[in-house]
């Protein structure tokens, strides 16, 4: 890679906007936060009917995919039942993607500085490579991105199980009228669940959530990776470099934590039993919930609902990077 940008004419050097001509700053740190928020509202208009589509697949067998499931649920409930469930993620993921990518700038920060002794850790560094000062030893490598990913990933399970529990037990109720339904919203829903579990039924699927996060490694060293390649093969603008990879990486963190996501899923919509009267529980522990998957699809089940994640994945993950890196260039 960097032969290829030395080749270069000085003047055509790939830049990776005003956020990496520097090295970042500890007192630039909350740029993050609030790029975030952006980040969030782009993702939840872009994917959360993909979202709704996946959850059902996941958790029933009623349908026999994707389109049917997209098609019964228009006729059902019209177009407002692909976006069941919005309102949690609305606000959660505003804030969740503000702690998360946030946090993800701050350990960068703290990964570059006190693992690899590094002075720029902005994804997609492009320094000129000598044989005395090597790119990679004054920019954070990709393998740094993505550690940060997996402690972004389990600071920010701390808000995303009780969002995505709520979430996913309103995206699983089929009934069209809200008198046919155990929960009338999210804050019903949230309340119900803390009356008759507290705390810890709130954060039902905590641990399954934190394995889950734990895969941004690959999303997040992967981002890095197609932006340095983009800036040096491509002619492509930054926020289209942000757009396309940020649709590919989220794509290799789909395809790498699947399994593992259906599995949460499964254990977020397992009956809580008890005074709240929707069953009998069924997974008591994550292992349970895995094997209860392959029991009831085989390996096939692992899989179910991945077509519209897979299909969400990108265009959502691309808008939402393309808005939270814009913002990160924008902020003072």
């Amino acid at each position: 890679m960097s032969a290829a940008a030395d080749a270069r004419p000085q003047q055509q050097q790939p830049q990776v906007g005003t956020a990496a001509q520097q090295p970042s700053k500890p007192s630039h740190d909350y740029k993050g936060f609030v790029a975030g928020v952006g980040s969030g509202i782009a993702k939840l208009t872009v994917g959360h009917p993909f979202d709704t589509v996946k959850v059902r697949l996941q958790t029933s067998d009623r349908f026999k995919g994707p389109l049917e499931c997209v098609l019964q649920t228009v006729r059902l409930e019209g177009v407002r039942g692909l976006y069941k469930g919005a309102t949690p993620p609305l606000v959660g993921w505003m804030f969740m993607d503000s702690v998360m990518l946030g946090s993800l700038s701050v350990y960068r920060r703290l990964v570059a500085q006190h693992l690899y002794h590094v002075d720029l850790w902005t994804p997609g560094t492009l320094l000129p490579a000598s044989r005395t000062s090597p790119a990679s030893q004054t920019a954070l490598p990709s393998v740094g991105h993505g550690i940060a990913g997996i402690l972004a990933g389990a600071t920010v399970s701390f808000i995303a199980a009780p969002v995505e529990h709520v979430k996913a037990r309103l995206q699983v109720q089929y009934a069209a009228t809200k008198a046919g339904r155990l929960y009338s919203g999210p804050l019903d829903c949230l309340a119900k669940i803390h009356r008759h579990h507290g705390v810890r039924g709130v954060y039902h699927g905590l641990g399954a959530t934190l394995l889950f996060r734990g895969f941004f490694f690959f999303w997040w060293s992967t981002y890095d990776l197609f932006s340095r390649w983009m800036r040096v093969h491509t002619p492509l603008s930054a926020p289209a470099v942000n757009f396309w990879a940020g649709g590919l990486s989220a794509q290799v963190f789909w395809l790498t934590c699947y399994p593992v996501d259906v599995v949460k899923q499964r254990v977020m919509t397992d009956p809580l039993g008890g005074g709240l009267g929707d069953g009998v529980r069924r997974y008591p522990r994550w292992r349970d919930a895995a094997v209860g998957v392959y029991r009831d699809g085989g390996w096939r089940g692992y899989w179910r609902g991945f077509l519209p994640c897979f299909l969400r994945a990108f265009p959502a993950n691309a808008m939402a990077l393309v808005a939270f890196e814009g913002l990160m260039r924008t902020l003072p």
